[in-house]
C-alpha cells in the first residue's frame, strides 16, 4: 500500500496559522459575552465582530514576523509553545493597548486579557492533542527496526520524539531504559520507562526489538558491557553522539551510527591546561623527532595549532616528512626548511641540528617499538632508543633547550624485554640531564595507541581483510589502550607541568583483553567466518602491563596524570662495546631493574662528566 502524499510544510503551516486565527476570534467572543453575563444582544454586536476579526489577524501578522510560522516546529515542542505564547501575549497587549484608548468604541478593557488567556491555552491544547495523536499513531505503526532507547534524559527525549514524529524512519521505539530509579513509571512522548539495563532482556523480547540506541554518554567499560549484552540478546547496538560532537542539538535517526572501536576503546576526554600549553608552545621554536612517526605526526598537528614561532620536524623517513607536512600545511613543497631529513644515531647531525635551529621546546618521539623485532635484533634498540636518545639529550643540552620531552612506553615500567629495557634507560638518561641541565627534562609513558603504524589494531584488520584467521598469543593477555589523539595531548601537557626528571604517567582505566578486542574488530567488520588463533606467549611477553612498577606514583595537578620518579643515569655509565647481543640485554636487565629513590636536589653539573 502507497504512502499517503504528505502536505507541503508551508501549507501546514498557513492552516495552523489560519486555525490560531480563528482561536483567537472565538476566544475574544467568548470572553465579550462572558463580561455581559450572557447577555447575547450586548455581546453580539458590530464591535465585538470587529474586534474579534482584528484580534485573528493581529495574531497571525505578529506569528509570522516573531512567532511559530516562520519555520517547521515539532508540534507540542518546548520551542513551538514558547513561540505560540510570545505571539499570544504580543496580541493581547496590542488589543489591551485598543481597547483602553479607543473606548467605548471597542469591547470593555476585561476582554484583551481573557480573550488572551483562552486563547493561548486553546491552541496549545490542540498541539498537544495533535501530538498526542500523532505519538500514539507513530507507536502503532508498522516499520522495519524497533528500539529501545537507553537513556531517557535530554538526548533520548530529543531522539524519540524525532523518530515519532518522522515519518519516514525505520525505527519505532518501544521502551526506555535509565538507570535513574527517580525516572521509572515514566511515559516520555508515550513511550514508557521500563527499568535500567538489567531489564533489557525481558523488555527486547516483550517488543521483539530488534536495536538497542544508546543515547547517554557512557564510558569504554560500559560501552564495551552494553555491546556483548546486545550481541547475546541479538540486538544491533547504535550509538547517538552527544551534543557537543553533532552539527545541531536536535538529534534525529540519522545521527543514530554503529559502534565503532573508539566507542568500545575510547576515553574520555582529556581537559588540557590550554593557557599553559600556549605558554610553553607559542612564540617558540619547536622541534619534534620521529615527526614521521604515527605519534610523532599528530603532535605535529596538535602543536601547529598553538601557532609556534617555527614548528620543526625531523625523521630519517622521508615519505614519512612529506606526509606530516601535506597533513598540516594542505601541501608539501618540502623546500622551506620546516623539514629535517636526520638519524638520531648520527650524533654530529644532532649537534648540527641543534646548533642551527636552536629549539625553546623539543618533543622526542623517534624510537623502535616492535617488540619481537627488537628481541631479535637488541643492538639495534640499542642505538636507536638509546644512544639515539642520549644524542638528542646531548645535544639539546649544549644549545640550551628549555624544555625537553622523552616518549617512552608503560613497557619501561617493571621491564621484562628489549623495548622494556631500553625505553627505561631512556628515561634514567632524562632524569640524569635533568639534575644536571638548566631547563626542565620530563618523560611521558603511556599505553598502547589505537591506530598507530604497527599497532595491534591495524594488524588484526588487515587479518580479517584477508579472510583470517586473526592471530593471538594469549586469550589472556590484557593491554591498556589510548587514542593518538589522546596520547598526544598528554605529551604536549607534559611540556608545560612536571618536574625535573619526572616519568608523567596517564589514568588509562582499565585494561582490555586483546582476545575480546579481536573478537570486536571481527564483529564490526561483518565477516563472521573469520577465525581467531592462539600462538602462545612470545619470549618476554608480559600476561599485563604495569604502569608503575616498582615506582611509586603521585598526584600531580592534572586529574588524569601521576607522575612517578626513576633514578639518574650518567652517559659516562654507559658500555661502548659489547661482544655478544647477550652480554648487551643482561647489562640492560641489570641497569633497568634499579628501583627509584627520591633525589632530594639537582646534581651539581661541575661534578659530573663532560658528556652534556
Amino acid at each position: 500500500m502507497a504512502k499517503a502524499r504528505r502536505l507541503p510544510d508551508w501549507f501546514i503551516r498557513v492552516l495552523w496559522a489560519l486555525g490560531d486565527g480563528t482561536m483567537w476570534a472565538v476566544a475574544v467572543i467568548f470572553a465579550v459575552w462572558l463580561r455581559f453575563t450572557y447577555d447575547l444582544d450586548r455581546a453580539f454586536v458590530t464591535n465585538t465582530w470587529i474586534v474579534a476579526g482584528v484580534a485573528g489577524g493581529l495574531h497571525i501578522l505578529i506569528g509570522l514576523i516573531y512567532g511559530p510560522y516562520l519555520i517547521r516546529h515539532v508540534r507540542g515542542s518546548f520551542e513551538e509553545v514558547v513561540a505560540v505564547a510570545r505571539a499570544a501575549v504580543l496580541t493581547s497587549l496590542a488589543l489591551g493597548v485598543w481597547a483602553i484608548w479607543l473606548q467605548p468604541v471597542v469591547v470593555p478593557r476585561s476582554t484583551p486579557a481573557v480573550a488572551g488567556a483562552m486563547a493561548l491555552v486553546l491552541m496549545l491544547a490542540t498541539r498537544m492533542v495533535v501530538r498526542a495523536t500523532r505519538s500514539r499513531q507513530a507507536a502503532r505503526r508498522e516499520v522495519e527496526h524497533a528500539v529501545i532507547v537507553y537513556g531517557a534524559g535530554v538526548l533520548g527525549r530529543r531522539l524519540v520524539a524525532n523518530l515519532l514524529e518522522d515519518d519516514q524512519a525505520s525505527f519505532r521505539p518501544v521502551a526506555f531504559l535509565d538507570d535513574d530509579r527517580r525516572k521509572r513509571r515514566l511515559r516520555i512522548e508515550g513511550v514508557p520507562v521500563r527499568g535500567d539495563l538489567g531489564a533489557l532482556r525481558k523488555i527486547a523480547r516483550r517488543y521483539d526489538a530488534t536495536h538497542l540506541a544508546v543515547a547517554i554518554p557512557a564510558s569504554a567499560q560500559t560501552m564495551r558491557e552494553l555491546n556483548d549484552l546486545a550481541h547475546e540478546l541479538g540486538l544491533t547496538m547504535k550509538v547517538l553522539p552527544t551534543v557537543d560532537r553533532m552539527m545541531h542539538s536536535d538529534p534525529r535517526a540519522a545521527d543514530l551510527r554503529d559502534v565503532d572501536l573508539e566507542d568500545l576503546l575510547g576515553r574520555r576526554a582529556t581537559s588540557l591546561d590550554q593557557a599553559a600549553i600556549a605558554a610553553q608552545i607559542t612564540g617558540k621554536v619547536v622541534l619534534v623527532t620521529g615527526a614521521g612517526g604515527s605519534i610523532g605526526s599528530e603532535l605535529c598537528r596538535q602543536i601547529h595549532q598553538f601557532r609556534p614561532a617555527r614548528l620543526l620536524m625531523m625523521d630519517r623517513d622521508e615519505s614519512g616528512l612529506h606526509g606530516t607536512e601535506l597533513s598540516i600545511k594542505g601541501r608539501s613543497l618540502m623546500d622551506d626548511g620546516d623539514l629535517i631529513l636526520a638519524d638520531i644515531r648520527d650524533p654530529q647531525a644532532m649537534d648540527e641540528v641543534f646548533a642551527r635551529h636552536r629549539p625553546d621546546v623539543v618533543f622526542h618521539a623517534a624510537a623502535l617499538k616492535h617488540l619481537p623485532l627488537l628481541e631479535a635484533f637488541p643492538q639495534e634498540a640499542w642505538r636507536v632508543n638509546v644512544l639515539g636518545t642520549l644524542n638528542v639529550l646531548r645535544a639539546a643540552a649544549r644549545s640550551g633547550v628549555g624544555t625537553f620531552v622523552n616518549i617512552s612506553s608503560d613497557k619501561a615500567a617493571k621491564p621484562v624485554a628489549v623495548l622494556g629495557y631500553t625505553k627505561r634507560i631512556a628515561e634514567r638518561l632524562t632524569s640524569w640531564y635533568a639534575y644536571t641541565q638548566p631547563g626542565r627534562y620530563v618523560s611521558v609513558r603511556f599505553g598502547n595507541v589505537l591506530g598507530s603504524r604497527g599497532s595491534v589494531v591495524p594488524t588484526f584488520t588487515e587479518q580479517i581483510r584477508r579472510g583470517g584467521p586473526v592471530t593471538l598469543t594469549h586469550e589472556d593477555v590484557q593491554r591498556y589502550f589510548m587514542l593518538i589523539p589522546e596520547a598526544c595531548e598528554l605529551v604536549m601537557q607534559a611540556a608545560s607541568m612536571g618536574s625535573d626528571g619526572d616519568v608523567l604517567v596517564l589514568d588509562m582505566g582499565s585494561p582490555v583483553r586483546i582476545a575480546s578486542l579481536a573478537t570486536t574488530l571481527i564483529e564490526l567488520s561483518g565477516r563472521k567466518d573469520v577465525k581467531v588463533e592462539f600462538t602462545g606467549l612470545r619470549q618476554s611477553e608480559k600476561l599485563s602491563e604495569d604502569l608503575f612498577g616498582d615506582d611509586p606514583g603521585v598526584s600531580t595537578a592534572h586529574e588524569l596524570v601521576q607522575s612517578v620518579q626513576v633514578p639518574p643515569m650518567a652517559p659516562d655509565e654507559l658500555p661502548h662495546v659489547f661482544e655478544h647481543p647477550g652480554e648487551l640485554v643482561a647489562w640492560m636487565r641489570s641497569r633497568a631493574d634499579v628501583v627509584s629513590q627520591p633525589v632530594e636536589h639537582r646534581l651539581d653539573p661541575a661534578d659530573q662528566s663532560q658528556d652534556a
